[in-house]
């Protein structure tokens, strides 16, 4: 309905919530934190808004964890305890390093292989300047680590200050393992060292393995396979493993949530039962964006949302408003302008794949879109709003 007093648009709003614990009702909390939200602040929930709750506290409230010993037990079974190559991990205390520490319980020897210029989501090893000057082809050249450290010397991270080369060798030597560094971007690189192969990338992995396998390598797993179920009781994921986990403590991790399914349905069910109000509701990690300075691309999760209702599948159906007012409309304005617009908003059909007057808009799946959003919004630090309500997301200039 056409509401011409109107003057915003999408709305992005953290929810404060208590802090949850293992076996807390989690669909209740974030129901009832929402309603009370709207109440306390005086707004109101409309059908299609969208509450997004936060992979980590769905995790928490699972009781989803794992330990070291949880990992390197999976690991030796699946991989057999001797020399294992790891290629391509990411390069983060919070994402890998604990992974790292629990395989490198499970081996003899970890030939760990490294990306280069930079790991999967952007973190730099070396800048492709230094590669340049030192003839370097990264898609074709292997380096061992003798060989990167008499060409670009000790490289720390922009943002950590941590030589993750360093620290890496260092965990697996603390773990009782030897180890040994090359980098290279070819798979089938690691053959020269081993059959046995844990390949640690996240959104091409399914690559990766099918490369490995073709070229005959003995074993290989992916961390998605990696406590893909329970291993003596422990928590696990069984579509993604450990992928998308993160740091709990020195010797634990917390899984990415499973099963979420189930919980967004009771949460749009909870409020509206309450409110007479149609929400969707999703799971959201990382956001799908990239930083242009650091180049780092937030999406260390193998998805944005786990889960989510139905009223979020799909891409966005939009058209430009510069372009039709550069284009169709550019001799109108005023009240004749706008009418115009209205008017074309009102009368686009359901797909607008091709049509010049939709280009340039985003079309990304919406639960990335809303999830980088929601990650941005609710931030990775102390804010406390876990959850985040995003009103108005589907409204047009007509609404």
């Amino acid at each position: 309905m056409e509401n011409s007093n109107r003057r915003v648009g999408t709305v992005s709003r953290g929810i404060r919530c208590p802090i949850i614990r293992e076996g807390d009702n989690l669909a209740k909390i974030v129901a009832d934190s929402v309603i009370e939200a709207a109440e306390y602040e005086g707004f109101e929930l409309r059908d299609r808004d969208v509450i997004s709750v936060t992979e980590s506290i769905v995790a928490r409230a699972q009781g989803n964890y794992a330990s070291v010993n949880d990992i390197a037990t999976d690991v030796k079974n699946k991989l057999g305890g001797e020399t294992i190559g790891v290629i391509f991990p990411i390069l983060s205390r919070n994402r890998f390093a604990i992974c790292l520490r629990g395989i490198a319980m499970a081996a003899k020897k970890i030939v760990l292989m490294l990306s280069y210029p930079s790991d999967e989501v952007g973190n730099e090893l070396v800048s492709l300047d230094k590669l340049d000057e030192a003839g370097v082809n990264p898609y074709s050249d292997v380096l061992t680590l003798a060989r990167y450290r008499e060409l670009f010397g000790k490289n720390a991270h922009e943002f950590t200050g941590v030589d993750y080369v360093e620290y890496y060798g260092n965990l697996v030597r603390e773990c009782g393992a030897e180890v040994e560094i090359i980098f290279a971007n070819q798979p089938k690189a690691i053959l020269e060292y081993t059959d046995t192969v844990l390949t640690c990338d996240i959104h091409t992995r399914a690559r990766t393995k099918r490369i490995l396998k073709a070229a005959g390598a003995k074993t290989v797993c992916g961390l998605d396979d990696i406590l893909n179920a329970s291993v003596n009781g422990s928590g696990y994921n069984e579509n993604y493993g450990l992928l998308g986990s993160n740091k709990s403590t020195e010797e634990s991790i917390k899984l990415f949530p499973h099963n979420c399914q189930p919980f967004v349905l009771d949460v749009q069910k909870r409020v509206t039962d309450a409110t007479g109000k149609h929400v969707e509701v999703m799971v959201y990690g990382d956001g799908a964006f990239k930083d242009p300075k650091g180049k780092i691309w937030e999406l260390a999760d193998p998805v944005v949302s786990p889960a989510f209702t139905d009223g979020l599948v799909g891409t966005p159906n939009e058209l430009k408003l510069k372009y039709l007012a550069d284009n169709d409309y550019k001799d109108l304005s005023g009240e004749e302008l706008k009418q115009a617009i209205s008017e074309s908003i009102k009368a686009k059909g359901d797909n607008l794949v091709g049509n010049m007057a939709s280009q340039g808009t985003t079309p990304r799946q919406l639960t990335d879109l809303i999830g980088s959003l929601c990650d941005l919004t609710s931030g990775s630090g102390d804010k406390g709003t876990p959850v985040v309500l995003v009103q108005g997301y589907f409204d047009n200039y007509t609404t």
